[in-house]
């Protein structure tokens, strides 16, 4: 018979939880060799209970989260129970076997034993800047195969007895272009995890195995029930949306749909993406569990935001996702950009759920993971390198403010590199490093802005691979909001013109000199711009948030500088010109988002 679990022992339960997960965190990016994991924090945590189930994650970054979704149960199904010993930890990197979504995210898993009973497991996933493959970053822009993409890890023991296992260690490293660093960023998951079970453990023991047990099981319960309760809030409907990626990476004319309908039924919800693109010969291709994460965060963030985040939420959603599709491809597919497919996931969920609860939703963000990848032989370390940086942008407007500038959003939430502490570790100096004016779509919530990072080469023959999404098709608008400006890229060599790049390359040789410009997407405003207060746009200007034209153009703002330069509004031009500008979207906009679509 289970005892009765009151509220405050769950309570703290789940707080001891997010502690042991936030613990391991905190070793793993402290202890971490490579830029990618100690400075941006490309990593994440979990705890999972003996059954394979999800109980406690790190909040960081929801694409990471997601990766780890089936692996202890892929581990369960390989591994008996009887097989796992204390001391063991596994690894694995393999989309199609539960090992994350694509290959540069390595997954460690370790059990927790307490009195001799397996009893919990920890893992913890991250972000390696280099395992092989066609190009530096194991992430090319026009793959056509996993093959191609980087060593594949099958679910395999990396520790014994814990000690590391070296025939698997130094087969990884083997297949590296940063074998040091790579070293490095494998021994700081090792520690992480470690920690994690040393911390758990002493958790378990308190309260005694099985009394844990029920009280996990009582989260999970706990967690569903919430999220049913969210669910109870959005009206029963259904609701339909669809956005395109700007295209495949291969066939850079061909944009790709993906089409959601949201069936809302009392405490339970059907995505079902039946109609979106089968599975493309570019590397966008999203296996099962990142679609299952992208739902799982859309909903949390819409009808659960305080709801205790584990595989109880999952009980209340029913996701059709057909196999062979570009949100659940089958292997061979190469996967490597798979993440911008999410975040477009994410725009067509938040679309659909905009015609059931519009006070929810955001304008369209800018929702890409705008990636520069440079890579080649450092002169002051004669060291090979990999430097990777995800770049953020615009956020949407939405019915009560203003977009925020510069962060990132949906499924990833790395921080920036600083600019100290990447010239420092490479051969390339940042000149510029800047919001994009007029990049935040206009509305009476103007949306965030995009931003301008420019790199000078300091050394010949480095190599850049450029990653973005949204350069063609622009992030869309709300309640008559406008658009975001698109995202691009730019290279000038030394005494040319400067030329814009395709929004997906690899292998472009850059020598000294020469400069990238990288410049993410803007966001989506919301509402019409004419409501917007005159005085919050002169704001706008004065920050160089806003240009003069667009203040004239969108907002009917009419401003001019004095002679010492300080900006002043003409009030009665401006009143004047409010009403003669037609500052609506027009009806065709209107009718495509009242039903649900999106122009290309």
């Amino acid at each position: 018979m289970k005892r009765r679990i009151d509220p405050i022992t769950l309570e703290i339960i789940s707080n001891l939880l997010l502690s042991v997960s936030e613990e391991m965190g905190i070793t793993l990016i402290k202890t971490a060799y490579s830029t990618s994991i100690k400075e941006r924090k490309d990593a994440a945590t979990a705890i999972f209970d003996a059954k394979g189930q999800l109980i406690a994650q790190m909040e960081n970054v929801p694409m990471l989260l997601g990766s780890m979704l089936s692996v202890v149960q892929e581990l369960l199904k390989k591994e008996p129970p009887d097989n796992i010993k204390p001391g063991d930890m596994f690894i694995t990197n393999d989309p199609y076997a539960g090992g994350g979504t694509h290959l540069p995210d390595i997954t460690m898993v370790a059990p927790v034993f307490v009195q001799g009973k397996l009893a919990a497991f920890v893992a913890n996933i991250a972000h390696h800047s280099d395992l092989g493959g066609m190009v530096p970053g194991s992430t090319s822009a026009n793959a056509d195969s996993i093959f191609q993409e980087g060593i594949r890890i099958p679910l395999v023991r990396i520790c014994r007895n814990d000690e590391v296992l070296q025939e698997t260690f130094q087969f990884i490293l083997l297949n590296s272009r940063t074998p040091r660093e790579r070293s490095g960023d494998l021994l700081a998951q090792i520690s992480s995890n470690k920690a994690g079970v040393k911390r758990l453990a002493e958790v378990i023991a308190k309260y005694g195995p099985d009394y844990f047990a029920e009280c996990t099981d009582a989260l999970l319960d706990y967690a569903e029930e919430l999220m049913r309760a969210g669910i109870r809030t959005i009206p029963n409907g259904i609701y339909t949306f669809e956005d395109y990626l700007d295209d495949d990476g291969r066939d850079l004319e061909r944009t790709i749909p993906i089409r959601a309908s949201i069936t809302v039924k009392d405490d339970s919800i059907k995505v079902d993406f039946t109609g979106t693109s089968p599975q493309v010969t570019g590397p966008l291709n999203l296996v099962y569990s990142g679609t299952l994460t992208a739902v799982f965060y859309c909903l949390k963030a819409i009808a659960g935001q305080e709801t205790f985040s584990n595989a109880g939420i999952y009980r209340a959603i029913e996701l059709v996702a057909p196999e062979g599709t570009i949100v659940n491809c089958s292997q061979p597919a190469p996967v490597g950009v798979r993440v911008d497919t999410s975040q477009r996931v994410c725009d067509v969920l938040f679309g659909a759920f905009g015609q059931a609860v519009p006070e929810r939703v955001l304008a369209a963000c800018n929702s890409s993971v705008t990636s520069a990848i440079f890579s080649g032989v450092n002169p002051a370390t004669n060291h090979y390198f990999v430097y990777l940086e995800t770049i953020a942008g615009g956020a949407g407007a939405h019915s009560s403010g203003d977009g925020l500038s510069g962060v990132q959003v949906h499924m990833t939430n790395t921080s920036n590199l600083p600019v100290e502490a990447l010239e420092r570790e490479y051969p390339i100096l940042i000149e510029r490093y800047q919001l994009c004016t007029d990049s935040g779509g206009p509305g009476k919530f103007r949306g965030g802005l995009g931003i301008q990072r420019d790199y000078r080469i300091l050394a010949d023959h480095l190599e850049f691979t450029g990653l973005g999404e949204r350069h063609k098709l622009a992030p869309w608008g709300l309640a008559g909001g406008g658009e975001g400006e698109r995202g691009s890229f730019w290279l000038t060599r030394s005494g040319q013109q400067t030329e814009k790049l395709k929004s997906k390359l690899s292998g472009l040789v850059l020598n000294k000199e020469d400069l990238i410009s990288v410049r993410t997407p803007g966001a989506g405003g919301h509402g019409t711009p004419s409501e917007r207060p005159p005085e919050q746009v002169l704001h706008d200007v004065r920050e160089s948030k806003v240009s003069l034209d667009k203040a004239r153009s969108e907002y009917g703002v009419v401003l001019e500088r004095t002679y010492d330069g300080e900006l002043l509004m003409d009030e009665v031009a401006t009143s004047q010109l409010r009403k003669s500008l037609s500052l609506q979207p027009s009806a065709e906009n209107r009718k495509t988002h009242a039903e649900g679509s999106l122009l290309k």
